[in-house]
């Protein structure tokens, strides 16, 4: 008599497990198979971390408060951590993901607020760091400066003259910011005779530092040289007329003792000295010389004196010449 085997002997489950083998060994294909399509996108994403710049969101002026802006962002970008997948992460860079800190009614003076971040399509935002920076709120004002004119040193034989076209300048920005600046100067520039150049605009402080954070308009001007070239330029001594019957000089200085004249060649070939009138009288002073030129000569200094004149003697002579 041959006995059964176990129900739960080796062999049985050696029989078991060979029963319908192939419809189980395809169950378990599809299973597996369904598993792998499943998770796929989960196991293909990867993270990756971008610098990304803040931006500043601002519509209190929409509620008639005025115009503001925003300055010393601190920090100025954040970092953020995008997970997804690798081809999508390789597309992206710092500056096309939106992070923006909204400061809308905020009272003007320093903040701190909340970044938030919008992940671009196709991506999952994981974290930032940090998640609030600090800055402070202003009023934006507008002001409107005179150009003042900048260019190199000349050579010493001519006598430029300079344009500048426009005249006047815009500075914007916050109120505190646009409250330090002093004057608002072109970039050095040396044209040339006849010759115009475009020159960059600076605005500085009282300290003739550059004042950043800043938007000036134009942002450049026009310099013109509208001379035509090099003028006759001639150093000729100062001479005084003689004192009036009566007084004589005891001390005299003459500051400078010679001036630059321009004239025409012709007429500056002649000239040898520069007549000087002063008005005297008794004592110590500082007197401005007047002087005299033919007509097409100009003096490009002021000449001042300094005279010490007393009174001359009984026998009437005259003073001391110059």
């Amino acid at each position: 008599m041959t006995g059964k085997a176990p129900r739960w002997s080796p062999l049985g489950l050696w029989r078991r497990s060979l029963h319908n083998l192939l419809p189980k060994l395809l169950a378990l294909g599809v299973a597996l198979t369904l598993w792998f399509v499943a998770t796929t996108d989960r196991r293909a994403n990867v993270e990756q971390g971008y610098d990304v710049p803040v931006t500043v969101s601002d519509t209190t002026a929409e509620r008639g408060a005025g115009e503001r802006a925003v300055r010393d962002l601190n920090p100025p970008t954040i970092r953020v951590y995008l997970s997804g997948r690798p081809e999508r992460l390789r597309e992206l860079r710092g500056d096309s993901i939106e992070a923006v800190v909204d400061v809308t009614g905020v009272p003007e003076g320093s903040f701190t607020r909340p970044v938030t971040v919008q992940a671009p399509t196709g991506t999952t935002l994981q974290r930032q760091v940090p998640e609030r920076v600090q800055g402070f709120v202003d009023t934006l004002v507008t002001r409107t400066l005179s150009v003042t004119l900048s260019v190199a040193t000349p050579p010493e034989n001519s006598l430029p003259r300079y344009e500048v076209t426009p005249t006047e300048a815009t500075v914007s920005g916050p109120g505190r910011v646009v409250a330090t600046v002093q004057r608002v100067v072109n970039a050095p520039v040396s044209p040339g005779p006849g010759e115009a150049r475009e020159a960059a605009l600076i605005a500085l402080n009282d300290r003739g530092e550059p004042v950043a954070g800043l938007t000036l308009t134009p942002t450049s001007v026009t310099v013109r040289r509208v001379d035509t070239g090099e003028v006759p330029v001639k150093t000729l001594p100062v001479v005084l007329a003689e004192p009036p019957a009566g007084l004589r000089v005891t001390a005299l200085s003459v500051q400078p003792a010679g001036v630059r004249v321009v004239a025409a060649p012709e007429l500056l070939a002649r000239l040898r000295e520069v007549p000087g009138e002063v008005p005297y009288r008794v004592g110590t002073y500082v007197a401005p010389v007047t002087l005299r030129l033919p007509a097409g000569a100009q003096a490009l200094e002021e000449v001042r004196v300094r005279l010490s004149v007393q009174e001359a003697a009984p026998t009437g002579e005259s003073g001391a010449t110059p």
